[in-house]
């Protein structure tokens, strides 16, 4: 039998985990789409993509956490 602590451990590492692999994957898929369409300047890479996408987290956990 499962204890209640190692539940919620886990839980939360596959909520991480599946964060992370979102992330990349939506960052990824948002690159190219971004090069393919020539919507990015010739010097930006996958980093400002990364940059970007990372802005874009963290205004929503901020707007989630005023409304609360």
């Amino acid at each position: 039998m499962m204890e209640h602590g190692k539940t919620i451990c886990t839980e939360r590492f596959g909520v991480y985990v599946g964060f992370i692999f979102s992330y990349f994957a939506f960052t990824t898929i948002l690159y190219y789409i971004l090069v393919l369409t020539h919507k990015i300047p010739g010097y930006w890479n996958y980093l400002y993509v990364m940059l970007l996408t990372i802005i874009i987290v963290m205004v929503g956990v901020v707007l989630k956490r005023l409304t609360r």
